[in-house]
């Protein structure tokens, strides 16, 4: 088959489409035949050698994909080849095959075209385990989203609205929050004029937000300690602003507040396959419905990622990036 390959970790001129092994379902695995892919920032942070694969994942950058069932590896029932689906990965979705932990498997969503559906499972899955099996996010709270424009950001928007939450986001620029506001946001802050801290306590009337969803990390701890409600949850679930920062436990404290950080990609594959049932259960009749859609800014070919890479570096997309084959 044909993959992105990282020769050397370095800018997006590293990723070369090329020849590679096939893989093999396995043990209670299926095999995918690619339709399209997503670039997500841990894939930019493979691709300059600072996030390496988990031992035995593929080498090929990658964490979603949407296709069809190619085969079935022993021990696995309730797929058969030809099924449409799209799946969570730990690795190898730039590529023509990859194979996947049929736990990991989600059928494509009625009403959703098959490489559309590849921008659903990360986001869905990152969304739905920090919100709400991690956060806990209840009708009626107030949630805040960082980059409410982003892949993660444009779905969080999407599932807290539905669950009934009030959506604070923030985002660069007024056109990136028109889209937000589209989607159903209802505080729009941004970050590069306005403090997102003091504009979450003012549209709460002091009180703050009941959880906090982060993609900046070290960079925004401490606001977003001053942003949280009593009995706040904060969670971390990105670095984009470093990783090292100065934690006010007087402030958590006294807010009776929590931080967690979490990752998805090295999860155990029992805790994937509970999230990505989950999602089936809760997300996808969403989706179905018209009530939760993934948002798609481009599609390239998949021996484009180097200009994929760009694209989603310069920060100027809105939602999910697309590689198809």
């Amino acid at each position: 088959m044909h993959a992105i390959t990282i020769e050397q970790p370095g800018g997006p001129e590293a990723l070369v489409w090329d020849r590679a092994p096939d893989p093999v379902a396995g043990e209670g695995e299926v095999l995918v035949d690619i339709a399209a892919s997503a670039v997500n920032r841990a894939d930019l942070l493979q691709r300059q050698g600072f996030y390496d694969p988990p031992p035995g994942a593929s080498p090929h950058p990658g964490l979603e994909c949407s296709g069809r069932i190619a085969a079935v590896g022993p021990g696995v029932s309730g797929w058969a080849v030809g099924d449409e689906v799209c799946a969570l990965l730990t690795g190898g979705g730039y590529a023509e095959r990859v194979a996947v932990p049929a736990g990991q498997l989600l059928p494509v969503p009625a009403g959703t075209d098959l490489a559309t559906a590849a921008a659903l499972p990360e986001a869905a899955c990152t969304v739905w385990s920090n919100l709400f099996m991690v956060a806990h996010l209840r009708p009626g709270e107030t949630v805040l989203v960082h980059g409410g424009a982003s892949g993660i950001g444009t779905m969080a928007v999407q599932l807290a609205k539905a669950a009934g939450a009030t959506v604070a986001v923030t985002a660069g620029g007024p056109e990136k929050l028109a889209r937000c506001k589209e989607l159903g946001a209802d505080v729009l802050i941004d970050y590069r004029t306005q403090d997102f801290a003091a504009e979450v306590k003012a549209a709460t009337g002091g009180a703050g937000a009941d959880v906090v969803l982060d993609i900046i990390g070290a960079k925004y701890l401490a606001r977003n300690v001053d942003a949280l409600a009593v009995s706040g949850r904060l969670v971390v679930i990105g670095l984009q602003g470093g990783v090292k920062a100065e934690l006010n436990l007087g402030a958590l404290l006294a807010k009776r507040a929590a931080v967690a950080g979490t990752t998805l990609r090295a999860r155990p594959r029992e805790e994937k396959a509970a999230i990505v049932a989950a999602v089936r259960e809760h997300v996808w009749p969403l989706v179905e419905a018209g009530r939760v859609r993934p948002v798609v800014h481009t599609v390239l070919p998949m021996r484009e990622a180097a200009e994929a890479h760009r694209l989603v570096e310069s920060g100027a997309h809105v939602g999910k990036v697309l590689l198809a084959v």
